[in-house]
């Protein structure tokens, strides 16, 4: 992934564990539709990526994130994550060091960026690589771990079981969320009865079997949206007979409809940042 310093031309990637520094920021964009992976990797600093425009999701263990516009994640040090790229993409974020301040968070989680956060990324992203660590620089970073380990949490996470079985079934309705099976057809496939399904899923993922469809329901939509998906496509691709259907089961769950959702992701760029 390369590296954009705003105050020089783009960088190749430098390992952030390798820099003298105990917070390493960066920028990324690409004016080009993209869509890439990084393979599971894994760093000693934490990191924080904020995205301004286009989606990632980030396959962390134990779960899949969902990181749409005017959103951030934070994934703690030494956690193996995989993060794909969808749209055109701009972000912005820092590794940091755990060593930095006893607040960080322990797990991984989804932020809703406060304005405040997402300017101080985007300034700190034009800091040199080997910047000075005192005065100014010094006191722009403690303003932005303040705001980092006050930022509110937002629900765009789906669980994953470590089931070897449950793994094959959860990965089947990733792969085609239209398919509307039963309970009895989804344990049929795992080789499992309801029963043994159903409770081994809440056990696994702390969610019923229906609250967890519900979830990937969510965070897919949101993901394909975030890239382009009309709200039509995104309903007709979740197997759902109408709009307004889709259109329910997104606003009971997030408290908000799915266009005005997206309108607000997308008025980062007037509201702050870049």
């Amino acid at each position: 992934m390369p590296l954009l310093n705003e105050r020089s031309e783009p960088l190749e990637w430098t390992e952030p564990d390798d820099v003298p520094r105990a917070i390493v920021t960066y920028g990324m964009k690409s004016e080009m539709i993209v869509d890439f992976e990084l393979q599971p990797h894994r760093h000693l600093k934490g990191q924080i990526l904020l995205v301004q425009r286009g989606a990632l999701a980030c396959e962390i263990e134990g779960g899949l994130w969902i990181v749409p516009p005017r959103s951030a994640i934070w994934i703690p040090g030494g956690a193996l994550h995989s993060i794909k790229v969808t749209g055109a993409l701009e972000g912005y974020g820092a590794f940091i060091s755990d060593q930095v301040d006893s607040r960080l968070p322990a797990a991984c989680r989804t932020i809703a960026a406060t304005p405040l956060l997402r300017e101080l990324l985007v300034r700190a992203a034009g800091l040199p690589l080997l910047y000075e660590e005192a005065g100014a620089n010094a006191r722009l970073l403690a303003v932005l771990l303040d705001e980092l380990v006050m930022a509110p949490v937002e629900g765009l996470h789906l669980p994953m079981p470590a089931d070897a079985r449950l793994r094959q079934v959860t990965g089947e309705m990733i792969a085609a969320p239209a398919e509307r099976g039963t309970v009895a057809s989804w344990a049929a496939r795992a080789g499992m009865s309801e029963r043994t399904l159903l409770r081994s899923i809440r056990r696994e993922t702390g969610m019923s079997f229906g609250r967890w469809r519900q979830q990937l329901g969510i965070v897919l939509a949101v993901q394909w949206m975030a890239g382009g998906t009309t709200i039509q496509q995104a309903a007709t691709d979740l197997g759902y007979e109408s709009v307004p259907a889709f259109m329910t089961m997104f606003k009971k769950a997030l408290g908000i409809s799915p266009g005005r959702y997206m309108a607000e992701r997308h008025a980062t760029k007037n509201q702050g940042g870049s």
